[in-house]
């Protein structure tokens, strides 16, 4: 980090902060405070649930992800613009019919106060883990990349997302996340092209591809219906649409920032654009994880990209085994160098050579076995330390290969991103404890102000509550998977819920919420005894499928139980 790094980083996040604040400062009112008078033009209504999902951890883990394991998480994302569709075409005008504040005000008008309750406290469980999520994701990466104090990042983080959104509320969250889309995705494209001009000076995009394919990177769509595939087409046309369909039709994070809309129409474009550019953004930032995987064949790479875990060798006894596994990683870099430079010059004389491309798969895959030895030398000196580093791949080379100023806008990015997420995060908190708990709940009238100051001091609560939760947090085997897999075990019973109230007029309160309940601990057992308890990649059943099994699972309980009710009445009348 140079003088002009911080310099672009340190303007960057106080513009947006200053200019959130200034902007968006003396709501007059709790309507104001959460839905912004109704006052957001479409495209920052879209640019908004964007910036709210495109959180740092986007940003950190996806490229990783393809380092990794290629271009095959596109698919998770598969379902979601069909759910854009069912969301316009269903749940925004039914939310702007009741004006409702919160998603969850539209469960009590359909059933009762105990199943909106429900659903609701649901909602605050995993949304406050995920916010939580959304400041530690950043700040264990920064600090243990810069050495920066962590505890300190988690603060700093935090505290900066709470002035501009105790501030302004929502209209703050969506006149900042325009800004923060502007500085993410600059960076992103600056970042893909410099990656593109320090490939050798032969290489073209397309050779980059048949290289990444010749490493199984490119494995874009698989059409397996095996349950146990993390990411498949099938996987991610149902059980991502499901996913999707609950986080954007149910989780006020996202429905508050389609609520402050102009209108039902301007609710509904913003959607659509968010549907339209959501599958081509995060294929573009996967694309760049293969272009840094394209990379670094032709230049050093660490046995394992977490530098903490090189410093717990280092003061071990396992030093020097670790080191000689550091030298056959040196050499085989040089084969892998040498060989692809081969493979290139075949391709520019239009012939794939399949020996070259066997050699590149040989190459891999020892280079794979020296990291998984490397993971064991690990473990040895510490068990407590985390092995994966597909967290850790795009900053280290961030850190050490792009040119200084870029360095502090790539930061600037990451930040903006956590800044973004986490302030749509303490708002929707905010909103509805204040709305769905708190207002709800009390016996006597209270003012409109007084709800507004309600409203603020639930942002600084849950502010506290998300930084005190990233500084004891501990890392997942890939952050981008724990924000989904903790979504996927809530969201499906909440969506159930939802899908019963808006198409299934029969069934009343009493069966939806007992079935939920029941819904919900079911998939508590699901996934302690088909994925918690497995190591990573032997899990007997993809997440993604929870999403499914929850809202089918509430939906088929509530009709069935709504059924005997039924019969029991028709039975007593009889």
């Amino acid at each position: 980090m140079q003088l002009f790094d911080w310099v672009i980083l340190i303007v960057t996040l106080l513009f947006i902060v200053g200019y959130g604040s200034w902007k968006t400062k003396g709501s007059k009112n709790v309507e104001e405070f959460i839905l912004g008078n109704n006052e957001t033009p479409w495209y920052t209504v879209g640019l908004s649930v964007m910036a709210t999902q495109a959180s740092a951890i986007t940003f950190l883990s996806t490229p990783g992800q393809a380092y990794h394991d290629g271009m095959g998480f596109v698919q998770f994302y598969f379902g979601l613009p069909i759910a854009m569709i069912v969301i316009c075409v269903t749940f925004i005008p039914l939310y702007h019919k009741f004006k409702v504040y919160t998603a969850y005000e539209f469960l009590e008008k359909r059933f009762d106060l105990k199943t909106r309750s429900l659903a609701a406290i649901l909602f605050l469980v995993q949304r406050g883990l995920g916010t939580g999520l959304t400041i530690y994701a950043p700040a264990i990466i920064l600090s243990a990349l810069l050495g920066w104090n962590l505890t300190l990042m988690n603060v700093m983080i935090g505290v900066l997302v709470i002035i501009y959104t105790f501030s302004g509320g929502t209209k703050a969250v969506n006149v900042t996340q325009k800004q923060q889309m502007f500085v993410i995705m600059s960076g992103m494209f600056i970042t893909f092209f410099l990656i593109l001009h320090y490939l050798p000076n032969d290489m073209t995009f397309t050779n980059a591809m048949h290289i990444a394919g010749a490493n199984d990177k490119m494995n874009i769509v698989d059409f397996s219906f095996n349950p146990e595939e993390k990411y498949t087409f099938w996987s991610g046309i149902t059980g991502g649409f499901f996913l999707a369909l609950a986080y954007f039709g149910t989780d006020q994070s996202q429905v508050g920032r389609y609520l402050s809309g102009r209108s039902v129409k301007e609710s509904q474009m913003g959607l659509i654009m968010n549907g339209l550019l959501k599958v081509p953004m995060q294929f573009f930032i996967l694309l760049t994880g293969i272009m840094v995987f394209v990379f670094f064949q032709f230049n050093p790479v660490p046995l394992n990209f977490n530098p903490n875990n090189k410093a717990i060798i280092e003061k071990s006894a396992y030093k020097d085994e670790y080191q000689s596994l550091e030298k056959k990683l040196t050499v085989l870099s040089e084969d892998k160098k040498v060989i692809n430079l081969l493979y290139i010059d075949q391709l520019n004389q239009d012939y794939d050579n399949p020996i070259l491309r066997k050699e590149l798969v040989t190459l891999s895959n020892k280079e794979r076995d020296l990291r998984e030895r490397a993971k064991e030398i690990i473990l040895k000196a510490d068990s407590n330390s985390e092995t994966n580093d597909k967290d850790y791949v795009f900053f280290h080379f961030i850190l050490n290969y792009l040119p200084k100023g870029l360095i502090g806008l790539l930061l600037a990015v990451i930040l903006s991103a956590a800044m973004s997420s986490t302030a749509s995060g303490l708002n929707a908190l905010a909103s509805t404890t204040a709305i769905d708990i708190y207002k709800r709940n009390l016996k006597t009238e209270k003012s409109d102000k007084h709800y507004l100051y309600a409203t603020k001091f639930f942002t600084l609560f849950w502010g506290i509550i998300a930084i005190l939760f990233a500084c004891i947090g501990t890392l997942f085997e890939n952050l981008i998977q724990l924000v989904n897999i903790i979504g996927s075990i809530f969201y499906g019973t909440v969506l159930g819920i939802f899908l019963v109230g808006f198409y299934i007029r029969r069934v009343q309160s009493k069966a939806v919420f007992y079935s939920a309940l029941i819904s919900q601990i079911t998939i508590f057992i699901i996934f302690y005894y088909a994925i918690w308890i497995y190591p990573s990649g032997q899990e007997k059943l993809g997440y993604l499928w929870l999403n499914f099994i929850g809202a089918m699972l509430t939906i088929f309980l509530s009709t069935l139980m709504q059924l005997t009710i039924f019969r029991k009445q028709k039975g007593i009348v009889a």
